[in-house]
């Protein structure tokens, strides 16, 4: 028998650390936001070191993302997946900028090229980057997979501006912890 529903959670703890009240004014609050989420789903064993966050235009959490790959069996659980899907069901909008507001996306490192393939159809105008491609690589197992040359120029050709190495130090420092640790989500 065909499984006909797919079915994917994130952490119970998200609620607990998510304030959807606040406003992230800063680029690098939301970033901060991404880094934070990122550090507790591998302190907590939940997946690997991967946050996201999606921003309207005035700053409030729509959604958010961590890493489920492992725990979900779904190769396409990455942070910025888990965010931009939790954000089209809450939206109610496959392209969460077609009603003519702002989104932002903020993640605790580069999109691997499975989630830069999102970004480009996903509905955002911002992308906030914390650690580069290679620092994921230089400090984890990642394999990030190829992107095109000039990516921040096909984001930007696009109408998504792209922002990066927003805290960067503080997201390579959860990566390098990660790949410390010998965990592997």
């Amino acid at each position: 028998m065909l499984r006909q529903q797919i079915h994917l959670t994130l952490p119970p703890w998200i609620g607990d650390v998510v304030d959807t009240n606040k406003r992230y004014t800063t680029d690098e609050e939301r970033v901060a936001l991404a880094i934070e989420l990122s550090r507790l789903n591998v302190e907590r064993s939940h997946g690997g070191p991967f946050g996201a966050a999606v921003f309207d235009g005035h700053g409030r959490v729509v959604s958010v993302g961590v890493n489920r790959v492992v725990p979900q069996t779904c190769s396409v659980a990455h942070a910025e997946m888990m965010a931009y899907m939790s954000a089209q069901q809450r939206l109610a909008a496959f392209r969460l900028n077609a009603d003519g507001g702002r989104y932002a996306l903020a993640t605790s490192a580069q999109p691997c090229c499975q989630c830069y393939g999102a970004t480009v159809w996903a509905g955002v105008d911002e992308l906030l980057i914390g650690a580069r491609a290679e620092d994921v690589e230089e400090l984890t197992e990642f394999d990030e997979g190829p992107l095109p040359a000039d990516w921040i120029g096909e984001l930007e050709r696009r109408g998504i501006a792209v922002r990066r190495d927003i805290l960067r130090e503080q997201a390579r420092g959860v990566l390098a912890a990660y790949g410390q640790s010998g965990q592997h989500y």
